[in-house]
């Protein structure tokens, strides 16, 4: 395996953790523990809230160019064995992403699938934006419980570029859904934050083409609370000057939940389908 130590501008470094399964807490309390394989993403989106979780502020003013992976995560997991992890419910992440770029060549997210099938019995929510999900469909869907939810947060490449411009294209995105989709596993689409939208009506059309039948909705919070998706200052300068308001994520919210089969808004939407 090799260790890139650079992707695009961002810088990679390694690091030995304490652990790798944290208890969930906040937004996404429901679950028993969050399993962050990578720390910081080279997705580096303006309004990302786990820049807030950065350790200083050098660290938050680079946030999207530099990652620490995690080396020994599967080396912590495998020390799990003797006490197996049985019917526990895991976010998968809550401060990455596990499908970011430098994933393609660590396959480090793909080897814990492997060992939490093979050694656990877990219930478990992938949380991405990241379109090399599809790679893991043959794992994903040995599980007996098991949740892909997509971000897409657009339907105007521009604003997607604004917000975004190092994540996969919405159509790259909503094609990715639709494959876990159809392969049978549980699928989400978490519009969590909407971003400016160019045409509700086609956006609707074009999500529900997809096949999903759940689908979150969520407006900027400024707040800096954990897991919930406070908004950087430059992605709020951006709404601005796009006139993205409250009204106007009603306005576009209530198009979307006339067309579509189950939407949600907010922390209530994260329940995955056997909570419930």
């Amino acid at each position: 395996m090799t260790h890139p130590q650079h992707i695009g501008q961002s810088d990679i470094t390694y690091k030995q953790s304490s652990s790798i399964l944290s208890k969930a807490s906040g937004f996404i309390d429901a679950f028993d523990y969050t399993l962050n394989p990578y720390t910081g993403c080279t997705f580096g989106c303006s309004y990302c809230y786990a820049a807030f979780f950065a350790r200083d502020r050098d660290l938050q003013a680079r946030w999207g160019h530099w990652l620490q992976v995690k080396a020994n995560a599967l080396d912590l997991l495998k020390k799990k064995r003797k006490r197996p992890l049985v019917d526990k419910a895991i976010y998968m992440s809550s401060v990455t992403d596990p499908y970011q770029p430098v994933e393609k060549e660590l396959e480090l997210t793909r080897a814990i699938l492997q060992e939490l099938l093979a050694y656990h019995q877990v219930r478990l929510v992938i949380q991405t934006r990241g379109t090399l999900v599809t790679r893991d469909i043959d794992l994903l869907s040995r599980f007996d419980h098991a949740q892909v939810n997509m971000t897409i947060t657009t339907d105007d490449h521009d604003v997607r570029r604004a917000f975004e411009p190092l994540c996969p294209s919405t159509a790259q995105r909503l094609d990715a859904i639709r494959q876990i989709n159809a392969a049978g596993i549980q699928a989400a689409i978490t519009m969590t934050p909407l971003l400016p939208v160019r045409d509700p009506e086609q956006f609707a059309a074009d999500l529900q083409a997809t096949g999903v039948q759940r689908f979150v909705v969520q407006y900027f919070h400024a707040t800096k609370s954990r897991f919930v998706a406070g908004t950087g200052a430059a992605a709020r300068a951006i709404s601005a000057q796009m006139g993205w308001d409250e009204t106007r994520y009603a306005a576009v919210k209530a198009i979307l939940k006339s067309h579509l089969p189950e939407l949600r808004e907010g922390k209530a939407g994260f329940t995955p389908y056997w909570m419930e």
